[in-house]
């Protein structure tokens, strides 16, 4: 059974990488957007294709990395490169979307640190948890 979850957009997710999506695609990112918070909304669904994988975990909140595809491209979810960071709620039934990016976005090296730093800096409700 899925849990229905509340999707939220961090603010610094809208202001970071989201803006150079919206620019770049236009509006196939708006239906992307529609696309993601349908999918978020049922996020348990996503670990279970194989499309989400949990990256840290405490009691009350989990870190999970999922990749997306542009909406009306034939570039698939993986060859993509695009990904989101979010933090699952599980008391609140909440689904925080921290970041939106593309793997080019973050610099060289390893991809994993380079979002984990950015999380820590901008985040620091979580940097416990990572």
């Amino acid at each position: 059974m899925s849990i229905n979850y509340n999707v939220v957009f961090a603010e610094f997710a809208e202001r970071r990488f989201i803006k150079s999506f919206k620019k770049k695609y236009k509006n196939a990112w708006d239906s992307t957007l529609v696309a993601l918070r349908f999918e978020f909304g049922n996020f348990d669904l996503l670990f279970q294709k194989s499309i989400a994988e949990k990256i840290c975990d405490s009691p009350t909140v989990s870190i999970c990395k999922t990749e997306f595809k542009i909406a009306g491209t034939d570039i698939s979810r993986h060859a993509s490169g695009n990904r989101c960071i979010v933090a699952i709620h599980k008391e609140t039934n909440i689904v925080c979307v921290l970041l939106v990016y593309h793997k080019n976005d973050i610099g060289d090296g390893n991809e994993t640190a380079a979002w984990k730093n950015i999380i820590r800096e901008n985040y620091p409700e979580y940097k416990q948890i990572l």
